[in-house]
Order: C-alpha cells, then structure tokens, then sequence
C-alpha cells in the first residue's frame, strides 16, 4: 500500500505520453495554452505543438496557409500583436467579409472594386483623437479590414428605387466619417456610417449614450415635422451594435433575402411563406420600409411592395390569361380595415403565358407603424375572355423597425409625489417633458428648465396648479 501509494504522488500531469497530452492541450484556448507553457519546460515544448496552433489560427484569424518557414504558433503571434484587441470580433467580421465578397464576386462584380483596403490602428487612433469619442471596438476591427467604399454609386448598403425616387447607401470610409460627426444638439457625437448622394440620408452610430440614443446603436435621423425646435429629433434604430448591424445585413445578401436587381442590392425583405399559388399561378411578394419618406411626429410609415407573378412552365398553352383588375383588403394595426379595387397593375394589364414572370412595384402609407395586405387579382383567359377567375395574393405584414422619440422623459407623480428625473444633458440647459398625473384622473404635460448650477429643475410652463 506505501509502494503504491508514493507511485501515485509521484505521477505528474507532465509526465504523460505525449499524444494524451497533446490531446488534452487541443481543447484549451490560446490564452490557456499560454498559460501551460509556463508550467514546465515539457509543457512549453508541448504548448507549441504546430496542429494546436493550426487550429487556433483558423478559429481566430480565419488562416488556412502558412508562408515559407512560419510557424503556426508564429503566425498566430504575429497576427495577435496586431489584431488582438479585436479577437472576439475578427472571426466574425471577417468571415462576413469574405461572404460578402464572395457573393458580389458572383452577382455585383463591379461593387469589389469600390471596396477601400483596411485602415491600419493609427489612422483609426487620429480620427478617434480628432472627433474627441471612441470608436467601438467592433466598428474599428471592420475598418481594420476594409475601410469602407469609395463614394460611388451603387452603395454597398442597399439600393431602392421607385418611379420617382432613388436611394443608394455607401458605407463610408473612416475619414469622410469623421467629416460627418455631428456636435449639433440631437445628434451630439453621432458618427455617419452610411451616405445616399440623391437623398441625402445618412445611418448614424451614437458614440455616446447622449439625448435619449443607447451607446454604439445604429439609427436614422427623423425630424420631428410637429416641432419648431430643428433639435428635436427621432430615430428608426437599425441596430444595438455595429457588429449586429453589419452583420445581419451581409446575412440578408448572402442568403438571398434581398434581391439584385439591375446589379444592385434592393432591400426588399421576403417573408418566405408570403407565397400563394392559385392554379398554373404563383403570386410572391416582398417589402421595404422607407424611413427617408416616413416620420414619427406625425406618424407618416412609407412602404413599397414588390410583387412576383410567374406562371408555371409545365402549363397548358390554353392557360394562357391576362389580368383584369385587383382588390386589396388592407388591415392597420389599430384595427381599422379598407378595401380597395382598381384596375390593372400599376396601369398594366400583363399576359401571363406558361413560364412567363412579371414583376412591379408599387408603394403605400400608414399612420400605425404595422399593417397587412392582402387580396386577389382578376384574370380572363385569352381563349376564352368569358372564363373569369381570381388569383389569390397573399396576406403579407408591414412593419416598420423600432423607432424612439426624441428625448422626453414620461414620468408620472401621483398627487404631488414626484419620481426622480434625468436630464438630456447634466452640463448644459435642457427641456424637460413630463407627464403628470393629477387627481384624480387628468393626464397633462408640463415642462421643467434643468439648471444644473442651481442642481434644480425650474417649472417654466404649467397647466393647473403644480409645485
């Protein structure tokens, strides 16, 4: 029992085989791995074993080949000195990078060339020093790849088009971002990701958690058309985060949730089960929200629809028809139901003949942020304009993304016990909103003037007697 017993102290991790042990090494993380090294010199010579850092090089840096006399273990290093502050990003920014690249490769060749090759840390260090905020770790380990686009059209970010409007974002490059970083009361240290040459428009990042916007989210600007103050802006958020943000907009492309059209990226969203067959027929339909042609205050939601009719090839020449007319039953989200009929599509009367697909456009507004459509056309067929049938279109949901008003507290007091307030901003003056409740049932709004050298808030406008 002694013998055994000083046998068993005497076994020691590093003294395995070497395969158990390398084995066990394979499932550490490199941080781990580093830390093994330092526990024996067997562990060291272990710890660099070249298939371990193989694998980690590909986890980490997306690497599949190495350059003559380079180690594994000192490609990772090398790549760790200049990429390790964004190791929880890389990976992910870099393989939708490569998707993305891949992809327009293949349908919008002439995008690749607008690409920018990535910014290196010092030039994302002087643009950080010149707007005076950080830059967010994901958004800069992206700019480390590539730097945005030229300004060129079309954008990287989505096009759409309709008979009378176009818009096509780019996704700007660091330095024209930087010349675009708003100090102006609204939008304080908000950063441009996104430019349209013909609209204007513009996707923002909050740099800082400043009049009402979360930090690091993504959003388009909405002025309040109600207000009188040019400060008193809302916003339709795109994103939490740059890395969501970009991201799942590559996922959109690259799974072919949005189309290309005329070499373009369109931001037609397609519902996959928003399909309806009636017959040889097929009708499909995607949808946009508009946010340069909406607002919230007043609550005005622009959208435009895309609809596929396609004809079945295996169809009988005698299914050959043309479309009469269309009725629509459109349902708001308070409620409210309005039934419309018109003839033709978009002023066309198209034939349908086997194999055939058409597809149009058209647009519609709302005062509720949701709102579905559905209905049927009217068809005749061309051997027989008595043969008279409907073809289902199918119910599909417009929804417009979360939207915030500009910063108004709503804080309610009941009697005369106030909650606790927060200003827009702790170091200048600032309009407070808000809400109270007086007994026993009235809702008002009143305003308050935050002085912060008085550490107060002053009732500047009042309806009813209030303290």
């Amino acid at each position: 029992v002694v013998t055994m017993a000083a046998a068993t102290s005497d076994l020691r991790v590093d003294l395995l085989p070497s395969d158990p042990l390398l084995h066990v090494l394979s499932f550490l993380s490199f941080r781990d791995l580093v830390h093994c090294s330092y526990v024996s010199r067997r562990l060291n010579e272990l710890s660099k074993h070249n298939p371990l850092w193989k694998s980690l090089c590909s986890k980490h840096w997306l690497a599949d080949r190495l350059q003559s006399g380079v180690s594994w273990f000192c490609l990772f290093t090398q790549t760790y000195r200049d990429l390790g502050r964004y190791v929880q990003f890389y990976p992910t920014l870099k393989r939708s990078w490569e998707q993305l690249k891949s992809f327009l490769q293949l349908r919008c060749p002439r995008m690749i060339a607008s690409l920018k090759e990535g910014a290196t840390e010092v030039e994302l260090n002087d643009i950080e020093a010149q707007i005076g905020c950080r830059l967010p770790d994901d958004y800069r380990c992206s700019y480390r790849i590539h730097n945005g686009q030229k300004l060129v059209i079309p954008g990287l970010m989505g096009s759409m088009s309709l008979s009378n409007h176009y818009r096509s974002e780019v996704l700007l490059d660091v330095e024209t971002a930087a010349g675009g970083f708003q100090q102006r009361k609204g939008m304080r240290r908000c950063l441009p990701l996104t430019f349209c040459f013909h609209t204007g428009l513009s996707q923002y990042m909050a740099l800082e958690p400043a009049e009402g916007r979360r930090m690091f989210e993504s959003f388009y600007p909405c002025p309040d058309q109600t207000a009188q103050d040019p400060s008193a802006i809302d916003m339709f958020i795109t994103g939490s985060c740059f890395l969501e943000w970009f991201t799942g907009y590559v996922h959109n492309v690259v799974t072919g949730e949005y189309p290309i059209i005329r070499d373009q990226i369109f931001r037609y969203v397609h519902d996959k089960g928003c399909v309806a067959t009636t017959g040889d027929i097929t009708v499909s339909v995607s949808t946009s929200f508009l946010p340069e042609l909406s607002s919230v205050h007043p609550p005005h939601f622009f959208f435009t629809y895309r609809i596929r009719i396609e004809m079945s090839s295996v169809a009988s020449p005698e299914a050959a028809c043309q479309l009469d007319s269309r009725y629509w039953k459109i349902t708001t989200s308070d409620g409210n139901v309005e039934e419309v009929q018109g003839p033709g599509v978009v002023g066309e009367f198209p034939v349908m003949t086997p194999g055939k697909v058409h597809e149009y456009a058209s647009c519609t507004t709302f005062s509720t942020p949701s709102e579905y459509m559905e209905g049927h056309y009217t068809f005749h067929r061309l051997a027989n304009k008595e043969e008279v049938f409907h073809v289902t279109i199918p119910r599909f949901h417009m929804v417009c993304p979360p939207f915030r008003d500009h910063f108004k507290t709503h804080l309610r007091c009941y009697g005369y016990a106030w909650c606790h307030c927060f200003p827009a901003s702790e170091s200048e003056t600032d309009w407070l909103g808000v809400s109270v409740t007086k007994q026993p049932a009235a809702e008002e709004t009143i305003y308050f003037l935050f002085t912060p050298e008085w550490s107060c808030y002053t009732c500047v406008s009042v309806d009813g007697d209030y303290d």
